[in-house]
């Protein structure tokens, strides 16, 4: 039986990447997101192309019911899950503290740290029951540093920094492997989100430079999860050459911020 990777947030970015890269590797899927016409648009796609077996997810994790529904009613098969990829996370505004915007804060908890639990604690209990499994939490250089009003999206980030720590020491005793892969600036659909839809404003937070696509990321995930079985790679951190730190940045040949 071929092995299987869970991967929230599938329908775009880095989970769409891993996807593909995973599919490649031969591995089945099973694919979560919100947008149901994205997942099943992928799976064809994927299925076409690899041949391999897809299931899919239709919820959103910042709902700890919907998680658990639609988890627990996979067939048996599926719960053999070899690799969890906690990829599904957002930012919501760049504003200081005194002027953020409450549901914005509450979305980003919900989603980077509520929801990556409520996935973690299905999924780790089938690894338990079937002595093995490597979960891989996506941080950001967010959970590294601290940047002027990046507050509430960096704090959610430390937490996955910190809940990947403090995995690795709960599941050691269950032989599950636990990394944090840390991206610098990824161009995605992260930034039109965060500027809540505004696509021109997105787009230039990547002009005069080159960010990471993706792709990098994906291929840096599978890195990790191939390794032996006695290798566990616990923290990455991947920056585009021209990113330092996480506000210092390369632009048409000039350092600057943000």
């Amino acid at each position: 039986m071929a092995k299987i990777a869970l991967i929230t947030g599938a329908t775009s970015g880095i989970g769409e990447a891993c996807a593909s890269v995973f599919a490649r590797e031969k591995y089945d899927l099973i694919l979560t997101g919100r947008r149901l016409d994205r997942l099943e648009k992928l799976a064809a796609k994927l299925y076409k192309k690899y041949n391999v077996e897809i299931a899919i997810g239709n919820f959103d994790v910042r709902h700890r019911d919907e998680v658990s529904e639609n988890l627990e009613k996979l067939p048996a098969k599926w719960k053999k899950v070899n690799i969890l990829i906690n990829n599904a996370g957002l930012s919501q505004g760049l504003d200081p503290v005194q002027d953020g915007n409450i549901d914005d804060w509450e979305n980003m908890i919900d989603t980077n740290v509520k929801g990556l639990l409520y996935v973690t604690k299905v999924v780790s209990n089938w690894m338990i029951k079937n002595g093995s499994g490597h979960i891989i939490n996506l941080g950001s250089i967010a959970g590294k540093e601290v940047y002027v009003n990046g507050n509430v999206y960096c704090a959610s980030k430390f937490a996955v920094d910190a809940l990947t720590k403090g995995m690795r020491l709960d599941f050691l005793p269950h032989g599950i492997k636990v990394t944090s892969v840390q991206p610098g600036a990824v161009e995605t659909e992260f930034s039109e989100v965060r500027f809540k839809g505004d696509k021109e404003r997105a787009g230039k937070t990547y002009e005069g430079w080159e960010p990471l696509q993706a792709e990098d990321i994906a291929e840096t995930i599978w890195f990790a999860a191939s390794r032996p079985k006695h290798v566990n790679i616990n923290d990455i951190i991947i920056m585009p050459t021209a990113q330092a730190n996480a506000t210092t940045i390369l632009k048409g040949g000039k350092v600057g911020g943000r």
